[in-house]
């Protein structure tokens, strides 16, 4: 039995790779057979046989594509299996790409993770361009994510705000793992404005596996398995045990789903001040046009961008500025001086102290530069000929934009591997899709609809933790001993946890059991 179980084991490689090998000469075959015409296409690495230039992509793409662009410029050409693919790396050309050819370039490859995860691409972020797509877009904008939305929400916010000092504050004088408590705030917030209630109360967040869920989603999502580049073999999906994992991680969101649909079923359930969004989306399926009704498949994958992209885009933000700010003590002192100045001696952080933080928004915008949550936006796919910077690309290529690497180009900025809120000081940068430079969101038609929620969750838990806490490292630690190392996936968190010392400014208020700032 052991014997037959290791030669199951080796030959899965051998056949794997065999298999490949096949399809690919048959697909060069029809292909000279066919007689297509050749394109100025951009700069290109040299190729290996079969797989082209997928072993150059390495464990962390945006850095390897960096790399590469360093040689080849910042656009090229790269075959990775049978995927013709085009890479940008600079403002100039992230501007071709979502700003002057932005139609031409707004769908979505069929990514064999998206369609298993989101209800066959039936969501906001992985659908093909289409009147589909339209649809639900227009329901995000106007109905889920508005500004006048997201306002509604702010209690929740405030209400979790408090929640997360609390948290924090009872772990002094010990350390705490400041990267779980964000993760919680992250989530409840999400929660409680899509689903209407909190999972961390009575250790559901971790009943459920939520950290692990939304962990497992980051990296099957993450645009470079091996099987998303042979389309043509999806089992080598099987093979690979990508599958299988799929297949796990959307049966436990699936049936999370169902449980939150069933419980706003129920006409006696308790509710929150305001609709949440599922509230929200289940009155559009009740009232909505016949035209394009939306399934409950829809509902689904709505939600899933939702839970898992507002969670990601707050926590690693969140973490990953913390973390910057503990590194660099001066910024850090900076950013607490105007935040104290302005709220005094109030503990709490208000909504309306906001707009006068003019340096914490630097801040974060110094942490979207070095820190996209997204390090290698989610790929385009050309629907007609392009000429971009001079050069022919074909219809059905898949473009890549790596945000990272724009965040860390010298051509716009100066020191760019320095962190520097300061560059942003009186200047007119922001991350909202207009300059791109800076582009966290995305920019064009394909930009994240929920850029003023993730903003709005962000600024003020950032503000709060610095006015209500003093942070430090534990003894003996020092900011070199920090592992920067990131994990690659469709959202990018740092590998190690965050420990630190936070000494509370103001004495708990445990009063009603309601934590107070």
């Amino acid at each position: 039995m052991a014997f037959l179980a290791w030669l199951k084991e080796s030959f899965q490689p051998f056949l794997l790779i065999a298999s490949i090998f096949l399809v690919v000469l048959l697909n060069i075959f029809l292909k000279l057979k066919s007689g297509k015409r050749k394109f100025n296409l951009p700069p290109n690495p040299p190729k290996l046989p079969i797989i082209g230039n997928l072993h150059q992509l390495g464990n962390m793409p945006h850095l390897s594509l960096q790399c590469l662009a360093q040689k080849f410029g910042p656009i090229m050409y790269l075959q990775l299996g049978e995927v013709p693919t085009v890479v940008v790396s600079s403002a100039r050309l992230a501007k071709e790409v979502m700003k002057t050819h932005d139609l031409a370039l707004s769908s979505r490859p069929q990514i064999f993770s998206a369609k298993h995860l989101f209800y066959d691409c039936t969501d906001v972020v992985f659908s093909p361009y289409g009147a589909y797509w339209r649809h639900i877009r227009k329901i995000c904008i106007l109905e889920l994510l508005s500004a006048k939305r997201v306002q509604s929400y702010s209690f929740v916010r405030e209400e979790e705000v408090a929640r997360l000092v609390c948290r924090v504050a009872e772990s002094y004088p010990s350390t705490t793992n400041l990267t779980k408590m964000l993760g919680l705030y992250a989530n409840d917030v999400l929660c409680r404005v899509a689903f209407g209630r909190d999972f961390s109360a009575g250790g559901e967040y971790d009943r459920h596996g939520f950290q692990k869920m939304l962990e497992e989603y980051q990296v099957l999502l993450g645009g470079f398995s091996i099987g998303d580049f042979f389309p043509s073999m999806e089992f080598i999906h099987s093979l690979t045990g990508m599958k299988s994992r799929l297949q796990s991680t959307f049966q436990r969101f699936d049936k999370l789903f169902d449980q939150l649909l069933t419980e706003h079923a129920n006409p006696n359930r308790e509710k929150e001040e305001n609709k949440d969004l599922v509230d929200v989306l289940l009155d559009i399926q009740k009232d909505g046009s016949d035209e394009m009704p939306l399934t409950t498949d829809n509902i689904k994958a709505i939600i899933l961008d939702m839970f898992a992209a507002g969670t990601d885009t707050t926590f690693i933000t969140l973490d990953w500025g913390m973390t910057e700010l503990i590194m660099n003590p001066k910024v850090l002192q900076r950013a607490q001086a105007e935040v104290r100045s302005i709220v005094g001696e109030r503990r709490a952080v208000l909504e309306s102290d906001l707009p006068q933080l003019h340096y914490m928004k630097a801040l974060i915008k110094e942490i979207f530069r070095l820190h996209p949550p997204a390090p290698v936006l989610v790929p385009r796919e050309s629907m007609e000929e392009v000429n971009i910077d001079g050069y022919n690309i074909p219809a059905k290529t898949r473009f890549f934009v790596n945000a990272w690497a724009i965040g860390r180009d010298p051509e716009s900025w100066e020191n760019p591997y320095v962190f520097e809120p300061e560059r942003f000081m009186g200047s007119t940068v922001d991350f909202k899709g207009q300059n791109f430079e800076l582009i966290p969101f995305g920019a064009g038609r394909r930009s994240c609809p929920a850029i003023t929620f993730g903003t709005a969750s962000i600024e003020l838990a950032l503000a709060q933790l610095l006015h209500s806490f003093d942070w430090e490292l534990p003894p003996g630690i020092t900011a070199k001993d920090l592992d920067m190392t990131e994990v690659f996936g469709i959202t990018m968190h740092r590998i190690a946890d965050l420990i630190v010392i936070a000494k509370p400014r103001f004495p708990l208020d445990h009063a009603n059991d309601n934590p107070k700032i």
